[in-house]
């Protein structure tokens, strides 16, 4: 499996509790459609823990997504899909502020 993680801040103006509605109840409807996505989950940031023995970095994230695919090929037919583009559209919407990442996972225990 191979993913795209996904750093989001939400759009100036827009309240935690209009992002994560929107996030929620729109967005993640038209996730469904993405043909070759196989996983799909929203981490919602209830709180932020700093160490006292290393800087934090100065970064508002309101929410992390996770685009699972089985592999690269999938992932990037996927991307070139309508319903990708749709998906983004509406992520315009709402996201103000975004880093993507493509990630494979090492289990280490």
């Amino acid at each position: 499996m191979i993913r795209s993680v996904s750093l989001l801040s939400r759009t100036d103006g827009m309240t935690y509790e209009e992002f994560v509605r929107h996030w929620v109840e729109v967005h993640a409807v038209l996730a469904h459609a993405v043909p070759g996505l196989k996983r799909y989950v929203q981490l919602q940031i209830v709180e932020e823990r700093r160490r006292p023995d290393v800087p934090a970095l100065e970064v508002e994230i309101d929410g992390i997504a996770e685009l699972w695919y089985n592999d690269r090929e999938s992932m990037m037919r996927a991307l070139g899909s309508p319903e990708m583009k749709t998906l983004q559209a509406d992520g315009a919407r709402f996201i103000g502020r975004i880093k993507t990442f493509t990630v494979e996972e090492r289990v280490i225990f």
